[in-house]
């Protein structure tokens, strides 16, 4: 395994536009995955911060020609 990892580095810096692109491209990556994640963390995973969450209700109204819909 030394020997493959230490070949693996050697050819890295040979090709130091290769290095920097796969680095760079790395880095996106993780970076929009973690961004990603937050948000939804944030948005859908995390519980609401009510005693009883399970028991909140939406009520919408909605105007249709001259139609009052209610809905729960």
């Amino acid at each position: 395994m030394w020997n493959d990892f230490r070949f693996a580095l050697r050819n890295l810096r040979r090709n130091p536009v290769f290095t920097a692109v796969a680095v760079c491209s790395l880095a996106l990556g993780i970076g929009a995955n973690t961004a990603i994640f937050s948000l939804l963390d944030q948005v859908l995973l995390r519980m609401l911060p009510v005693a009883d969450p399970e028991r909140l209700v939406v009520f919408t109204r909605t105007v249709r020609a001259g139609l009052v819909v209610q809905r729960q």
